[in-house]
């Protein structure tokens, strides 16, 4: 019992240290295939965080078109390395398996965030100050825009009121509760 006293805030540590770094991935994916302003002082900071990491995996997997693969190859990698530590430092064991299908699941779900709290973050900085111009704020809208676009021109806005962000958090959240049962379904077969 009292391995716990260690063992759980080392795995905390590990799986928060990890996750901020496939965090930065992520989101440097996410600006690329938006094709966000890349000079960003925000976008330049993610680039050299990531650059040493991906820049070795880039000589082996190509990109397919303007989707950075070995962004994604490295997100996963790193996902299926913390969660196999976290498991072990608390003395179990998980076999591959499952944790590559959770691995997957914790990268959807993290994608699926970053559009969450993108977007409520964009529908409370246009109530706030809508002119406002911050670097993180282009970085957003960035991110944001090929979410949204396409359910802007689907529903038009009503007497200025745009509703098109709460259909995508209603999607986003949909897509959660759909995909984790599955995923977890499937962790469960392949273990």
């Amino acid at each position: 019992m009292s391995g716990n006293y260690f063992s759980d805030p080392m795995a905390f540590l590990v799986n928060t240290l990890i996750g901020l770094y496939i965090l930065a991935i992520m989101l440097r994916f996410l600006l690329q295939a938006a094709r966000a302003n890349f000079y960003n002082p925000l976008s330049q900071v993610l680039v050299k965080i990531t650059h040493p990491v991906l820049k070795p995996v880039r000589r082996v997997v190509p990109s397919m078109g303007r989707y950075d693969t070995a962004s994604v190859v490295v997100m996963l990698v790193l996902q299926f390395f913390a969660l196999w530590l976290a498991f072990r430092i608390q003395g179990q064991g998980v076999p591959a398996g499952p944790l590559i299908v959770v691995s997957i699941w914790e990268l959807v779900n993290l994608l699926l965030n970053v559009y969450l709290f993108a977007i409520i973050i964009r529908v409370i900085i246009s109530w706030i100050n809508p002119a406002s111009y911050h670097p993180a704020l282009e970085l957003i809208d960035g991110i944001t825009r090929p979410v949204m676009a396409p359910v802007q021109r689907l529903l038009p806005s009503a007497g200025g009121l745009d509703f098109s962000p709460m259909i995508v958090l209603i999607g986003i959240w949909f897509l959660k509760m759909l995909l984790r049962p599955m995923f977890m379904d499937l962790a469960r077969m392949v273990g």
